[in-house]
Formats: C-alpha cells, structure tokens, sequence
C-alpha cells in the first residue's frame, strides 16, 4: 500500500492514463480526488474505484482555467484537511497542422490547457503544501517536452514549458518536503492517441525500439513510484515512458 491513507488528486481523471493512474493510486489506498470537465466520466471511475474497495470522490473543473484549479486545490483541502500528492494530467492538441495553419484560439486553447492549468495547478498545490508540511506533484509532459514534432509547435512548446516548470519548482522547495517531478510518456494507447492516428494502434510500431506503443497502465506505474515514498530522494526529474522513443 504505497499510498496508504494519502489524499490528492487527479486532473483530466476520467479517460486515459489519468483514469488508469486514479486506478492506481486508489488500489495502492490512497483517497482520490478526480478532476475533469465530464462528470459522466468522472462518475464512471469514481464508481469503478469504489467497486474495487477504494475511495474517490469527483470534483467537475477545467484545467485550463487559473480559477478552477484554485477551486480544486480548496475543495480537497475543506473535504480532507490537506492535500498529500496530485497528478497533473490533463492535457491535449487537436490535428496535426503547421503553425502558419494553427488558428489563435486552438494555439491559446493548447497552451492554455498543456502548461498554464499545469502551472497554476502547481501553484495552489505547492499553497496547499506548504499549509500541511508537504507533499508531491507529478506532472505529465511528453517525450514532446524534450525533443520536437512537426504539425504541433503549440504542444510541443507547453510540453517542454511543463518541463522546466517542473525542475525550477523541484529546486525551490526541495528544503520543505515537497518532491515535484515529471513523467514524459511516448506514444500511448488513450483517446486522443486513438482519435489523432485513426486508431491504428501499430501506426508507429517502427519508431518505437520496443516496436510497441505503452499502455495507460505502465504510464500510471511511473506515476505512483514517482509520488510514493519509494521515490523519496526524487525531485526535479524527468521520466520517460516511452519504450525507448528518446533514447
């Protein structure tokens, strides 16, 4: 029981690898938190958990919105007393096009979305932190925070953006027990991943030195070795689940 007793939270929770690692944690007896702008999903999971034997409650939120991660942050610390770890997940593009082609409102909606709901869901969790003694964060970048793409300059710039938000944080407070580090995962088998190759799970089998692309559920095993005690000299770092895509 890694996680025993602690309590966080989980954004973009309901799909994907924010739904496996909310799995995760749960089973690991940890009480989450999930976070995301369809409570139908939300609800999906939280029941899923409870099923299992855990615990869950859901909070509806936009992540791309400074006010709805404040609100969050509130919400875990008036239900609970505190707020012991969270998973900064959500995130997402739209088609692939070059950057002459992107419209200003899907370029701010990217941004927006990929690094200011991760920076400001940073923010009040490092607040929220400091009030209780303490805490972790992981963030969820990219292999696309640490090398480039065409077609998506908006992602990959809000990727490598979530990257060094991610080591300046860990710096910062690594004195006060706050331990902030970032997974990078490759090409994996969620929604967007399905909806943006047509659902070909084998589209990118040759880049891929494992020839394979991962599943959510490997994703949400870093995430939780990552915000557990197992990890307690670990801060500032990037970890890529890729299956060797950035080697």
């Amino acid at each position: 029981m890694l996680m025993k007793d602690k309590v966080g939270l989980v954004t973009g929770g309901g799909s994907g690898m924010g739904r496996a690692t909310a799995l995760a944690l749960a089973r690991e007896g940890a009480q989450v938190v999930l976070v995301g702008r369809s409570e139908d999903k939300l609800v999906s999971v939280r029941d899923e958990i409870v099923k299992a034997g855990g615990r869950a409650e859901i909070k509806t939120a936009d992540a791309s919105r400074r006010e709805d991660n404040q609100a969050t942050v509130s919400f875990v610390e008036s239900r609970f007393g505190r707020l012991d770890f969270a998973f900064n997940n959500a995130g997402g593009h739209a088609d692939f096009k070059s950057i002459d082609q992107t419209s200003v409102e899907e370029s701010e909606w990217v941004i927006d979305l990929n690094f200011k709901g991760v920076y400001y869901g940073v923010k009040y969790q490092v607040e929220a932190m400091l009030r209780s003694g303490g805490g972790t964060i992981v963030n969820n970048a990219s292999i696309f925070g640490l090398r480039g793409m065409n077609g998506i300059a908006h992602y990959v710039a809000s990727k490598h953006a979530v990257v060094g938000l991610t080591k300046a944080v860990a710096k910062e407070y690594a004195g006060q027990n706050i331990r902030i580090n970032a997974v990078c995962p490759g090409a994996t088998e969620t929604p967007n991943y399905m909806r943006s190759t047509g659902g070909d799970v084998h589209l990118l089998d040759d880049m891929i030195p494992m020839r394979r692309i991962g599943q959510p559920q490997e994703v949400a095993d870093a995430v939780v070795w990552l915000l557990s005690d197992k990890a307690a000299y670990v801060t500032g770092t990037t970890l890529s689940v890729d299956g060797g895509m950035t080697t």
